[in-house]
């Protein structure tokens, strides 16, 4: 057994985000084929919750949607350049020894992901990002204000095609990781039934202070 979090957008006043842990049986290995078992596990046993449809936002999604959403195929604009997403995020960390490595941005998600692992000494003390700080608390903030900044110019299709209650990322273990992919396009989703998704995009404090509020109480 396992427990993994789906993540409900909430478009009115309070937490943006609402956060449910749910149980599973969990299918071991590395397999696709045995993440999409746990990942139909979770829909299915969060349907018994009321809550479907569900979407997965990972590259194990079944939905072209959700592999689109990714973080490791979203494309974010550098300095007029296109790079990866997930790349951009690992060479913003500021470490307190090795300070930052800007290089990572370059290559591609994975080996970016491994690669600030050998490098990245001491704790992350702040995000240096298109000659900008940006403060680390809340812890997921300027990760989910990346990921509006990817995917906000696409809006209008995304609206299109979120036709979901709910959002998942069968990788994320909140015991272990931070960051999530489902609970950021569930910000972004909620974001935009507020009207206020180019607010927060525009305006890194904006969007902090916001999910400071919000975060107070989002677990059900």
């Amino acid at each position: 057994m396992a427990t993994r979090p789906i993540f409900i957008p909430r478009g009115k006043r309070g937490p943006l985000v609402e956060t449910l842990p749910i149980e599973i049986r969990w299918h071991g290995g590395f397999a696709a084929s045995q993440k999409q078992k746990n990942i139909a596990e979770l829909h299915r046993k969060a349907a018994t919750h009321g809550y479907q449809p569900v979407l997965e936002v990972s590259t194990k999604s079944t939905l072209e949607v959700g592999r689109r959403l990714s973080a490791f195929n979203l494309k974010i604009k550098v300095f007029g350049q296109m790079k990866c997403l997930e790349s951009v995020y690992q060479g913003s960390k500021v470490f307190s020894e090795s300070g930052q490595h800007e290089e990572l941005t370059d290559l591609n998600p994975f080996e970016a992901k491994k690669k600030v692992r050998e490098l990245g000494k001491g704790k992350i003390v702040s995000f240096f990002f298109e000659g900008y700080e940006y403060q680390t608390e809340p812890k997921n903030a300027f990760y989910d204000w990346l990921y509006l900044r990817a995917i906000t110019p696409h809006e209008e299709w995304i609206r299109e095609n979120l036709d979901f209650v709910a959002y998942s990322d069968i990788e994320f273990n909140p015991t272990k990781s931070i960051n999530c992919q489902g609970r950021a396009v569930a910000v972004f989703h909620a974001l935009s039934m507020r009207g206020s998704t180019l607010k927060c995009v525009e305006n890194f404090e904006v969007f902090r202070r916001m999910l400071m509020l919000s975060q107070k109480d989002e677990v059900i």
